[in-house]
């Protein structure tokens, strides 16, 4: 499984798409900051850019250069991660307009799945979490779902368990505390 990872870790370092479970269904990686790779996944997900994209970290350590948090929210988050939940929160001028969308905030992750956040270590700093599906269809839960709807047109596909029983994280302003997905 290391290498299986460090795989998928080097293939997102060299501009490639990939998919790799987490704790609810398989996510489509690549590095936030290869605009040219953000651009591939969203057309293989048939995504607008407009929408923005959540930016997951092995830590909390490797997504604080792209957030604005105040002691007290990065003790909130410290707290609650890793887990299902994503937080909107106020970005730096390192986070590209390609993963923000038309957005003023970033939602970020430390996921509650461990070759979710291997994988971000293995890469060395965060990547894109997008579901692995054509946009408006059912997630995928498994590889094989993953393979069906967008396998030829992946690099790399990391073979691991989803929670069958989770659903997708939730989505919370941090600033307001508002959910925006439950």
């Amino acid at each position: 499984m290391k290498q299986h990872l460090q795989s998928a870790a080097e293939i997102i370092q060299a501009g490639g798409v990939v998919a790799y479970p987490t704790e609810s269904v398989y996510g489509l990686g690549c590095d936030p900051f290869n605009q040219q790779a953000v651009m591939r996944l969203l057309a293989i997900k048939q995504r607008p850019v407009d929408k923005g994209l959540i930016l997951i970290g092995a830590d909390l350590a490797q997504l604080l250069p792209y957030v604005m948090l105040t002691d007290e929210q990065q003790q909130q988050l410290e707290a609650g991660w890793p887990a299902p939940l994503t937080y909107l929160v106020p970005i730096t001028d390192a986070v590209p307009d390609w993963v923000r969308g038309r957005h003023t905030k970033v939602a970020i992750r430390v996921p509650d799945h461990p070759l979710a956040r291997e994988l971000c270590q293995r890469v060395g700093h965060p990547i894109i979490s997008t579901s692995a599906n054509l946009s408006g269809r059912p997630s995928a839960r498994n590889p094989f779902q993953v393979a069906r709807q967008l396998g030829d047109q992946l690099d790399f596909i990391v073979t691991g368990a989803c929670d069958r029983a989770s659903k997708p994280s939730t989505i919370i302003d941090l600033e307001s505390g508002r959910t925006l997905r439950a």
